[in-house]
């Protein structure tokens, strides 16, 4: 299958306009047509917010089973055991996405699904009905794009060697990703290594709001919000140098296939557009969120300034990493959700960025992220 020679990545978004800031007739007109030809539309989702099935056909827990069952931690103590049932109901669901006009479906493979403990045997039940699912969505002649991780740790591997905190998960998500080439990289040609490491490792280890929980006492029972996030994005972003090396020596040219990554990004702007300390503002904010992530990707190391702000909170790459990780990507995905101002405050040095959608305010430190 001949991989078309540009990759778009497309996140449909609903724009809901309201009567009383334009009539329908006002709009422009929006079709098909007034895209290229080979613009690709699709929608995506993440194993954990749709396959439900949590205990069913063999899977191991993951660290999102674990986290909404602790009580209090989710309103209403709800969780995503049951969510929109796509494991018993993928073949309506497909043709739901078919009768949209879909051309493509990125959807995540739940790790503990294929390996209950993370690493060594595997559940063939799970691996099943990812054929199944790969299979409708070929007969629909709807693509699949295949993240790899989308948050839910095996439990297994939290418990055994701490999750992303432990370098040894390198070799692990590895392992994990060379079966998911061998077994599906015949038939899917579209592989993203992660989905928005930012998302995980600020709101899993740095507040504490997302699964395993983690962040500096008392809010959290354990954890270090000053250096965990960083420490998390290392290990995730030298799985995603390993895992793209190792598919471009050993997969890629047989397969015929593609391979990137998929990160966040709220985009900043000078508040004051004229002023040299708030477009220095909304630059750092841009390489402490984006560049994050994209610059060792690009260029082999983080943003100077994330250096020059966080010292040796900040982990550092190998020569050899550096050569592994720069250029490891056939493409990239943005998710933007929304854009912000930011501006300087004098006094304390801090980076302020204020919300244009939501009004909510950030503080930027040499430390982490909080939201005010």
């Amino acid at each position: 299958m001949a991989i078309s020679k540009r990759v778009c990545v497309v996140l449909v978004a609903i724009l809901l306009v309201s009567q009383r800031f334009a009539s329908a007739e006002e709009l422009p007109t929006v079709e098909r047509a007034s895209f290229p030809k080979d613009f690709v539309f699709g929608t995506a989702t993440a194993a954990y917010q749709y396959e439900g099935a949590a205990t069913e056909g063999g899977k191991g827990l993951s660290i999102w089973d674990t986290f909404t069952h602790r009580p209090g931690v989710i309103a209403g103590n709800t969780t995503g055991d049951i969510a929109v049932d796509q494991y018993h109901r993928y073949a309506e669901d497909l043709w739901l996405l078919k009768d949209l006009n879909m051309d493509a479906y990125r959807f995540s493979i739940s790790w503990s699904r294929i390996f209950p403990k993370g690493v060594g045997e595997v559940n063939w039940e799970g691996v099943k009905y990812y054929d199944m699912l790969i299979k409708h969505l070929l007969e629909l002649n709807i693509e699949p794009y295949i993240t790899l991780y989308h948050w839910d740790m095996p439990q297994a591997l939290e418990d055994s060697i701490g999750g992303w905190l432990s370098p040894d998960i390198v070799d692990a998500f590895t392992r994990y990703a060379r079966f998911c080439f061998e077994r599906w990289g015949p038939r899917v040609k579209y592989w993203i290594t992660f989905n928005e490491i930012h998302s995980f490792a600020n709101a899993g280890y740095s507040s504490g709001e997302h699964a395993p929980g983690r962040c500096t006492p008392p809010k959290c029972s354990a954890g270090n919000s000053n250096t965990e996030p960083y420490i998390v994005s290392h290990h995730a972003l030298l799985s995603h140098a390993h895992t793209v090396d190792m598919y471009r020596k050993e997969f890629k040219d047989a397969q015929k296939g593609v391979i990137g990554i998929t990160t966040d990004c709220t985009w900043y702007t000078p508040l004051n557009s004229s002023s040299n300390s708030d477009q220095r503002a909304a630059q750092e904010a841009i390489e402490g969120f984006l560049g994050w992530y994209l610059d060792p990707i690009f260029f082999g190391d983080y943003p100077a300034s994330m250096r020059a702000s966080l010292g040796s909170n900040l982990p550092t790459f190998t020569p050899k990493q550096v050569e592994l990780i720069k250029g490891s990507q056939d493409f990239v995905g943005i998710n933007h959700y929304s854009s912000m101002y930011a501006t300087f405050n004098e006094t304390n040095g801090e980076i302020i960025k204020t919300g244009t959608l939501n009004y909510i305010q950030c503080t930027f430190t040499s430390k982490f992220v909080t939201v005010e």
